[in-house]
């Protein structure tokens, strides 16, 4: 799939087949999303991946903040990416000192840029994704283990689109753009 066409087509699916997502699959995708830039070449994304149906109902059960739209999307994906991001890395200097003035935004944005590259990946290799970001990070950690040292940056379903949703209306360039 060309870049421009897999930029154009990625919807958010929330809708997903029971087909599962194979191991295979999921490593092919973060070998991709690996690509992502980060400051510095920090590289703070790391991909836990759950697949355990009795885990992916208590994420959307106790960790989606009663968010019913979340809820149904985690409990019926075949598999649910909790995006983790090592802190104080990103926008830092080894001495720990900020190198921005967005402070411990930075590593926010990395896991961002992380999660969209890793959602391109998935739809170029036949899966659908959706970013997730309403949850409770004290919850998730309740159900599954997360590293020291790392903190929850989004929750992505992941599984085969069982629909195609159609593009929403974009912005169009002269809204977007301006030059001074």
């Amino acid at each position: 799939m060309e870049a421009l066409e897999c930029i154009k087509t990625r919807r958010s699916v929330r809708k997903f087949t029971e087909q599962p997502v194979t191991r295979e699959e999921l490593a092919q995708v973060v070998a991709a999303a690996a690509y992502a830039p980060s400051w510095k070449n920090t590289q703070i994304a790391r991909y836990l991946v759950v697949t355990d149906e009795a885990k992916k109902q208590r994420l959307a059960d106790e960790c989606m903040m009663d968010f019913a739209f979340n809820q149904k999307t985690a409990s019926h994906a075949p598999a649910v990416v909790v995006l983790t991001m090592v802190t104080g890395r990103s926008g830092y200097e080894r001495d720990g000192s900020f190198s921005t003035s967005q402070g411990t935004h930075w590593q926010s944005f990395d896991a961002g840029i992380a999660a969209q590259t890793f959602c391109l990946a998935a739809h170029a290799h036949g899966l659908g994704t959706v970013i997730m970001g309403i949850f409770d990070e004290e919850k998730i950690a309740q159900v599954v283990e997360i590293p020291d040292g790392q903190k929850v940056a989004a929750l992505i379903a992941v599984g085969h689109p069982a629909e195609d949703p159609v593009c929403p209306k974009r912005k169009d360039v002269e809204t977007l753009l301006h030059f001074e």
